[in-house]
């Protein structure tokens, strides 16, 4: 097993990581920037180096600093978390050129599924269906025109390189697809370095549920069930669950083997989703595939009892995984993304200081953060402070459970989503389990009193 591991994140996922770290007996390297000197991950690692300014390009993307940092404390792996780095093939094949295991897929793996055009392909290879759209990427405006007259509007254009629902704009008829052309490919560019831009049909009412996967190195892959991911504002998560209200028996079943053979198709190594549009008629397509460990991941380990990060760090040694796609009954559980944003005010994001910091416990509740009382939220980064994952024996259950928790948790000095979150809990199309994506269009969040 690894000695020592570095982790090139920051927050929470990396002291998540830094847990298990500590569980599993490894030394753990926190990386950190000038930002950052006072986050927990920080002060909890067993050992931490500063690897530049406080802007993610002048540390937590700066390959040269991470690299060195794990040469100079002499780890042996490197996680990456998620964001930043985590999807990218090159620090992958830089790690694996100087000896340090990347704990996550090969380079070659992340190069097949994280650009969407290829992973489309790949997958139509394989087998898996995928939303009508066009062969690879579009050539100029003219060429997005034709596609669309042919699978029909609504459609939507999206960035290959894309991600956290940048680069994408619904178009819903002829004459407004030369202005999205546009302003998409200026915001990819702006984004990731890359205009390239593919179309889909934009399905009306649809579902988003990505499946749980894993492969090791053997060939093996597993799923773990999915989760529910549709309640999203501007294509971003905000709250997710397991299991989906939405999904049954049959459809979880054909979606698992179509994840897994997904999986397989590439020889996936490693934690991965593979990420499905489902239609009201329980059609589902394939949308994309995340090459690494999602932000929403406690939902499955609540429901499934099963650490996901020791998952990847055994699976990164050579060890045979273990999960199964078995889902226990009994067991539901959701998690709310608690950002720092002023909800009035279209999510403005808030950094400051916080005054003062109380977070929920009792029974089923967990929170994942970084943050406390005192703590500088900084203006440079995701402005999520804390994830809140309640689970219970029925959804009814959870939903209560996460209303007390949600009003038992004190964040002062800032601004954050906690007040959207309990407004959210008690809408009746929520409530109901029948939302699809479009659920924060249709509700009124601009009143919720902050």
């Amino acid at each position: 097993m690894f000695k020592k591991i570095l982790i090139a994140n920051r927050g929470e996922i990396a002291l998540r990581v830094i847990r298990t770290c500590r569980e599993m007996g490894i030394k753990s390297v926190a990386v950190y920037s000038t930002a950052d000197k006072d986050s927990l991950h920080v002060k909890f690692a067993d050992e931490a180096v500063c690897i530049g300014g406080p802007k993610g390009a002048d540390s937590y993307l700066k390959i040269t600093n991470i690299m060195a940092a794990a040469e100079i404390t002499n780890a042996d792996a490197i996680h990456p978390g998620y964001g930043f780095l985590a999807e990218n093939a090159t620090f992958a094949k830089i790690c694996e050129d100087t000896g340090i295991k990347f704990i996550g897929p090969t380079a070659e793996m992340i190069n097949k599924m994280g650009d969407k055009v290829t992973a489309k392909e790949t997958m139509i290879a394989a087998g898996v269906a995928c939303i009508p759209g066009s062969d690879g990427l579009l050539s100029s405006v003219s060429n997005a025109k034709k596609v669309a007259d042919k699978i029909g509007y609504p459609v939507i254009l999206k960035a290959t390189a894309g991600g956290g629902g940048k680069g994408m704009r619904i178009v819903k008829k002829e004459e407004d697809i030369e202005a999205a052309w546009d302003s998409a490919r200026q915001e990819s560019a702006a984004a990731f370095g890359n205009d390239g831009m593919y179309m889909e049909k934009f399905l009306v009412e649809p579902r988003h549920i990505e499946i749980q996967v894993a492969g090791d190195h053997r060939g093996n892959a597993c799923h773990l069930s999915e989760r529910d991911c549709s309640v999203q504002r501007r294509h971003q998560k905000l709250l997710e669950e397991c299991p989906s209200p939405f999904v049954d028996d049959k459809l979880r079943k054909k979606m698992g083997e179509a994840a897994v053979k997904a999986a397989k198709a590439i020889k996936y190594e490693g934690m991965g989703t593979i990420e499905f549009l489902v239609d009201k008629f329980r059609n589902f397509y394939f949308m994309e595939m995340n090459t690494r460990i999602q932000v929403e991941h406690p939902v499955t380990e609540e429901v499934m009892q099963f650490d996901l990060i020791a998952e990847q760090i055994k699976i990164a040694n050579g060890e045979k995984i273990l999960g199964n796609g078995y889902l226990p009954e009994g067991i539901f559980a959701m998690e709310c993304r608690i950002n720092a944003e002023n909800v009035t005010k279209n999510f403005a994001p808030n950094p400051g200081k916080i005054t003062a910091f109380h977070t929920p416990k009792g029974f089923g509740v967990r929170v994942d953060t970084h943050a406390y009382a005192g703590y500088v939220v900084p203006p440079y980064y995701d402005s999520m402070i804390a994830k809140v994952i309640c689970k219970g024996k029925n959804r009814e259950e959870v939903i209560a459970r996460m209303e007390r928790a949600l009003e038992e948790f004190v964040v002062e000095g800032i601004q954050t989503t906690i007040p959207l979150h309990l407004a959210l809990l008690k809408n009746d199309e929520f409530k109901s389990g029948s939302y699809d994506t479009g659920i924060m269009e249709r509700f009124d969040y601009k009143t919720i009193k902050v």
